[in-house]
């Protein structure tokens, strides 16, 4: 995939003292202006994709992320179209920044947010948009540890249009619900999570022909991940 860098060409030399001797040290820092373009998103495949996420979570795990300059993309992007590789669906947690934890710029993802990461007819409509217009190679339903609206559902919260939403997440409940299980339990909803996951990524695959068509096809991937809000770190499942 084509990548051009503009290297802020600051080539700071900085004097660092370390012992009675001064050692000279050069830094270049390098700042991305690049954004996605079809000549660059056509060739990929989507597991080549999928790769490209893992690297970008690797990054964001060791605090060797990508310095951006975010107008020069906007501007670019602009004059250009959007060609993200991906489409990813979100929970709404504050704690789950879909392109900080993939180190992904502007115009590299697409992000749909709802409580739960639940699907619905107008998610679905957006990854149906985001693979058959514009090209992108994933689908991406993401789930996190400690979630609150699994923790909602599991209580058996019911308010306003959440009741609703909520009632998505119960079939993950009763999947992994057994005599001896403790509904209120930290354990217990982590695991839902997971589940909630696995069942929505088939509800992609069942209530989307356009989706199911390309996957079959091997132009797309429909793939489930939880982000763990303790290490960082996006495991695909």
């Amino acid at each position: 995939m084509k990548k051009v860098f503009v290297a802020a060409m600051t080539f700071a030399a900085i004097l660092v003292s370390c012992s009675p001797t001064n050692q000279r040290k050069e830094t270049i820092e390098i700042v991305e202006t690049h954004v996605l373009h079809a000549t660059d998103v056509e060739p990929l495949s989507p597991d080549s994709v999928i790769e490209i996420l893992k690297k970008g979570n690797a990054n964001f795990v060791t605090k060797h992320t990508h310095k951006r300059d975010a107008m020069a993309q906007l501007v670019e992007s602009a004059e250009d179209g959007q060609h993200p590789m991906a489409i990813v669906l979100s929970c709404i947690d504050s704690r789950v920044p879909v392109e900080i934890i993939f180190d992904k710029g502007l115009g590299d993802l697409f992000v749909t947010r709802v409580a739960g990461n639940v699907v619905s007819e107008d998610v679905l409509g957006s990854m149906e948009y985001a693979c058959e217009h514009s090209g992108s190679k994933v689908v991406v339903v993401l789930g996190h540890e400690c979630c609150g609206a699994v923790h909602s559902a599991c209580e058996r919260v019911q308010a306003g249009n959440m009741t609703q939403m909520l009632a998505k997440i119960e079939p993950a409940i009763d999947s992994c619900y057994t005599a001896h299980s403790d509904r209120h339990s930290a354990d217990f909803q982590n695991q839902v999570v997971y589940k909630n996951v696995e069942f929505m990524v088939n509800r992609v695959r069942h209530e989307s022909e356009i989706l199911a068509e390309l996957e079959h096809e091997g132009k797309i991937k429909i793939v489930g991940a939880v982000f763990n809000l303790h290490t960082g770190a996006v495991e695909f499942i």
